[in-house]
């Protein structure tokens, strides 16, 4: 903490004109929500080493948070309970000692949003989805909520670092392609036997390897590596990674690798992943059973 000290009338006045400066912020979704507000999220890392950034979000997301001071589940901390049981004791105080908590979590609850208010907790709530309609990448509709609150230099892009030893411990022997047939939605789903037909062309050059994530169904011969983190560096090794408007999707467009991003009901233009190898293929329910566009 610097001080100021003022001589005045003989008496010594002490003025705070520096503080360190706690921020959090409380991302909650599913994984390819969070990805794509990984930039906005970076956008908030203090550019002060005495500030710090500590940032709350599904335990599953941990693991690829790799540029805040401090990173927590939310479920470990209580802040569901907040408003609906007796939280954890320490809840309050931790929240009180944050000097800004940018939040994406309980923005559409009224009576979450009143409690908070009533505790005097420094709260600046963001809408955690871009609107029915929007015409804005979704990265860029997080970015905006940011740049509200601070300046930011950011392309909109995320991007998951591998450290090159971790990427080594998961290397494969022989090049590869990735196909990840899931998504949180059947619904965004190109049919199964599309992507067998692909995976066969793909076969003449490359081995195909299918990948399943986290909550994703059983599928034999799969390779399931439930940290995210892992699972990224994994991907990151391949020539080429395919699948559908999914979470694994954007992780996988995250590290950089090529990527073909498979649209079905979704609008690519607001929640198609981003980077410079990623491309975009379109596909309608109805004619499901033909090669998709793009």
């Amino acid at each position: 903490m610097d001080s100021l000290w003022i001589k005045r009338d003989r008496a010594l006045l002490f003025l705070r004109y520096w503080a360190h400066v706690r921020r959090l912020a409380i991302r909650p979704g599913a994984i390819g929500d969070f990805i794509v507000s990984l930039p906005a999220l970076e956008c908030l890392v203090p550019r002060s080493a005495q500030d710090t950034l500590e940032i709350w979000t599904a335990t599953a997301h941990v693991p690829l948070v790799r540029f805040a001071d401090r990173v927590r589940g939310i479920a470990s901390t209580g802040l569901d309970l907040l408003g609906v049981a007796d939280p954890p004791a320490r809840l309050l105080e931790d929240l009180a000692g944050f000097d800004s908590i940018v939040s994406w979590y309980g923005t559409n609850r009224g009576e979450f949003r009143a409690l908070i208010a009533s505790l005097g907790l420094p709260f600046t709530f963001f809408p955690a989805l871009p609107a029915a309609g929007a015409d804005v990448s979704a990265a860029d509709f997080y970015l905006r909520q940011v740049r509200s609150l601070t300046d930011c230099a950011s392309d909109g892009i995320p991007r998951i670092a591998c450290r090159p030893e971790d990427a080594a411990e998961l290397s494969e022997s022989a090049d590869f392609a990735v196909i990840h047939p899931f998504s949180g939605s059947p619904a965004k789903n190109w049919p199964l036997d599309r992507f067998r037909a692909l995976a066969r062309g793909l076969e003449r050059r490359l081995t195909v390897r299918w990948c399943a994530g986290p909550n994703d169904p059983s599928f034999a011969g799969a390779v399931r590596i439930d940290d995210l983190y892992r699972l990224a560096c994994w991907i990151s090794q391949a020539r080429l990674y395919v699948g559908n408007d999914s979470g694994i999707t954007h992780l996988a467009a995250a590290t950089g690798v090529p990527v073909l991003a498979l649209f079905g009901p979704s609008d690519p233009a607001v929640w198609a992943p981003r980077g410079a190898n990623v491309r975009v293929a379109t596909w309608k329910a109805a004619t499901a059973d033909r090669e998709p566009r793009g």
